[in-house]
């Protein structure tokens, strides 16, 4: 097997730390691969342990949760990673050692690692805490190897402490799905008292639906889902409207925040947003079975009226900070569907057919 870079042989391995254990277990991504034939994109595999530097963590993972971008990158909609490659970005686990140079953190703490892997630091971007449109910026999971395996690394300066009251498969996808909602919603720009729509239902919005009831109690939240269970779901956790992404709301909207991987829900979610609304897109790519529906946009329906649309692009360490210690002290805890490690694979296929309520997360029992 062609081990990456960021793997020693086991014999360096030996050399240079001496582990009670040289190898790991991993799920593997080899190649891109179209899950409409494939259901087994990822294999399972024994690898070395990876080796950390001065400055990063070695993290024995607990846990990492299951995330729509991993359907991208294993269907080739993001840019290509280096095969084969350990994806997961939601990841929580308990620090197993450090490099020599690190500060942050010690043996035993538990920490969690997201999307944002690293940055160059240096840009404009970086100087000014928009790490995330860093044009060297790194993504856990598709750039670096990520959390679908026993070990990884990340340095320390992109690692976080998880607080105490959310247990290690509660705080997963809060470090995706919940962090990238809330950077959502900021960009929303509501203030409290206007209504606010939700497209899709899944791992993210639900916990924007209940980041909104908390920090926007006068708000209303309208949801756009296309599965009965979603809009029943939606409305348990408080949405007092929920239809199909091709209805109308009972009222027009100042801002709606579109989590799904296609184009069809941003030209209904158009139509139904006020004067000056602001469509806010949290999807890092679109699928593109259903391109041809952008030709329905109709200007005095959907773009009249000055209306906004904007785009999320991954997030900062001040996103992933600010959301934790926010749904720490609501709290806000996921609802959660768990899965062994080696059960990924019929994670990310429910995830594709849409079998979704609430996050999935992969445990290492």
């Amino acid at each position: 097997m062609n081990i990456r870079a960021d793997y020693f042989s086991v014999e360096e391995t030996i050399i240079a730390k001496k582990p009670a254990r040289i190898k790991m277990k991993a799920m593997l991504l080899n190649k891109v691969v179209d899950l409409a034939s494939n259901s087994s994109p990822l294999k399972l595999s024994e690898v070395p342990i990876p080796v950390y530097d001065e400055n990063e963590l070695l993290i024995r993972v607990s846990c990492c949760g299951v995330c729509h971008t991993e359907l991208d990158e294993i269907e080739g909609r993001t840019p290509p990673p280096q095969f084969p490659v350990i994806p997961g970005h939601q990841v929580v686990g308990i620090v197993e050692d450090t490099g020599a140079k690190v500060t942050r953190f010690k043996k035993g703490d538990r920490v969690g690692v997201a999307w944002i892997h690293s940055a160059c630091g240096i840009c404009e971007f970086c100087q000014n805490g928009m790490e995330n449109l860093c044009k060297n910026f790194l993504a856990t999971g598709r750039d670096r190897n990520g959390g679908y395996a026993e070990f990884m690394t990340i340095n320390e300066n992109f690692a976080y402490r998880i607080p105490e009251i959310f247990s290690d498969s509660e705080a997963a996808p809060l470090l995706c799905a919940g962090a990238i909602g809330y950077r959502s919603l900021m960009l929303t720009k509501i203030n409290n008292g206007e209504n606010i729509g939700l497209t899709g239902f899944g791992a993210s919005a639900h916990l924007v639906l209940m980041l909104v009831k908390n920090l926007f109690p006068k708000s209303q939240i309208f949801v756009f889902a296309r599965s009965q269970t979603e809009r029943e779901f939606a409305k348990e956790l408080g949405a007092v409207w929920a239809g199909d992404s091709e209805d109308h709301s009972p009222e027009k909207l100042s801002a709606i925040i579109d989590t799904t991987p296609a184009w069809k829900p941003i030209v209904e979610a158009l139509k139904n947003l006020k004067h000056e609304g602001r469509l806010v897109i949290n999807a890092i790519r679109k699928e593109e079975n259903d391109k041809e529906y952008l030709l329905k946009l109709n200007y005095p329906e959907h773009l009249w009226s000055e209306k906004e649309i904007k785009s999320v692009s991954n997030v900062t360490r001040k996103d992933v900070e600010e959301f934790l210690n926010i749904a720490a002290s609501i709290p806000i805890k996921p609802e959660l569907e768990e899965y062994k490690l080696e059960d990924a694979n019929k994670a990310l296929i429910e995830l594709k057919s849409k079998r979704v309520r609430g996050a999935k997360v992969l445990k290492n029992f």
